[in-house]
């Protein structure tokens, strides 16, 4: 949702580069698949929801806009989601741009975590990152040039409670980021973090805005606003283009002043 009358940013830089985006189904995602559209961008995502998935497509067409390739693809299957990325490369040639969105916030108290619940939380939230980062960047070094941007959170920064494993999780995304960012600094591939704040996507209006929690989040914000996908999306624009180029190892905070 934009503010009335608000003009954004266009970047030419985009137009044309290929984009691949994991989860970019439903929420943040699903902004950042048409924000990337909009730009001219070629775009591919991976998602295991397939209704949600099929109506952006069929919606981002409908625009007049050249539609994104889906690919069903659940992330904890390392062989799938390498199958993934190897059809996108084939088909686009290259990816530009790497925007690791997938995440699952699902709740867990600290006693109900076992040992199987810890593998698929860390399988879902922050082992993909890694995996995709590994896949994409033959293609990137051999153009000499990347932007890979991880999706963490405030939740470690807060910090949350109620789900430690998810926590533990985007912390390390963190970490993750800014090694990386020095490994593939030579070959011209840059790595940042976003760390989005309270995002009012339908997820979480459906599972947790009750009116106590959003007078929370309310209170701890500097700017009393409600942040809405398309707001991350557009750091996220920034980030992937050449505007940015001088931006790695760089962690973004967008929560309207919580932290």
């Amino acid at each position: 949702m934009n503010e009335p009358d608000a003009k954004f940013a266009r970047y030419p830089s985009l137009e044309g580069r290929a984009v691949l985006i994991t989860g970019g189904a439903t929420g943040i995602g699903e902004s950042l698949v048409t924000s990337f559209a909009r730009q001219g961008s070629r775009v591919a995502f991976l998602d295991i929801q397939e209704e949600p998935a099929r109506k952006l497509v069929d919606a981002i067409s409908a625009e007049g806009l050249s539609a994104p390739r889906f690919l069903h693809c659940d992330l904890t299957d390392l062989e799938a989601l390498q199958n993934a990325v190897s059809q996108v490369l084939a088909e686009f040639g290259a990816v530009d741009v790497l925007v690791n969105n997938a995440a699952n916030d699902q709740r867990h108290a600290t006693e109900e975590v076992t040992p199987q619940l810890w593998e698929h939380c860390m399988s879902v939230n922050l082992r993909p990152h890694f995996f995709t980062m590994q896949a994409v960047i033959p293609a990137m070094k051999a153009a000499g040039r990347g932007s890979i941007i991880n999706f963490s959170s405030i939740s470690w920064t807060v910090p949350s409670t109620g789900l430690p494993v998810y926590t533990t999780a985007k912390a390390a995304i963190v970490g993750l980021t800014r090694t990386m960012a020095h490994e593939l600094g030579p070959s011209n591939i840059r790595v940042n973090a976003i760390l989005p704040g309270a995002i009012s996507t339908d997820r979480q209006v459906r599972l947790w805005y009750t009116p106590e929690y959003v007078a929370n989040i309310m209170s701890r914000q500097a700017l009393k606003c409600t942040i809405y996908p398309d707001d991350v999306a557009r750091l996220v624009l920034f980030l992937a283009a050449d505007d940015s180029r001088a931006i790695t190892n760089q962690s973004y905070v967008i929560d309207a002043g919580w932290t």
